[in-house]
């Protein structure tokens, strides 16, 4: 229980830090590059919305699952092992490139690491708890949908 409380205390300083302003900004984006990195904060923050609605009453901000929880596979699940990491970092990452903030993207790509030990955690956790963790672990990838080459015959 120690790592997951280390991990939510360093989620959090990076969240508070990613809204701090170091930065003086002289130039502005292209409207085509804003409206890109606008649509790409939109997707972030769907996939967020489809994980914890597909998570429901198993959602927690620990890595540790929640007593009595179920694995879930289906819905944005199916596709992505973490989709709410994965949507948090591709808002962030919108969002740094839309206010052309290199600190924002530094604290993302660092939030990044964090998350994936993160997930490592968890899913060491949800192995012990679920033994067909292995096979959708397999099938599944851990923050982007893992790419299926149909054999021919």
């Amino acid at each position: 229980m120690k790592k997951d409380v280390l991990f939510l205390i360093a989620q959090f300083f990076l969240f508070a830090f990613y809204f701090f302003e170091i930065e003086n900004k002289s130039h502005l984006l292209p409207n085509w590059a804003g409206y890109g990195l606008a649509t790409l904060i939109a997707i972030g923050f769907l996939i967020i919305i489809f994980g914890i609605v597909n998570l429901n009453d198993n959602l927690t901000a620990f890595p540790a699952p929640k007593k009595n929880s179920e694995l879930i596979s289906n819905g944005i699940y199916k596709y992505i092992r973490h989709p709410i990491y994965t949507g948090i970092i591709i808002a962030m990452l919108a969002f740094a490139g839309y206010t052309i903030s290199y600190f924002k993207m530094l604290i993302t790509f660092v939030l990044a690491v964090v998350f994936y030990f993160k997930s490592k955690l968890e899913e060491t956790y949800l192995m012990d708890r679920h033994q067909e963790y292995i096979l959708y672990k397999e099938k599944t990838g851990r923050f982007l949908p893992k790419i299926r080459y149909s054999k021919k015959e």
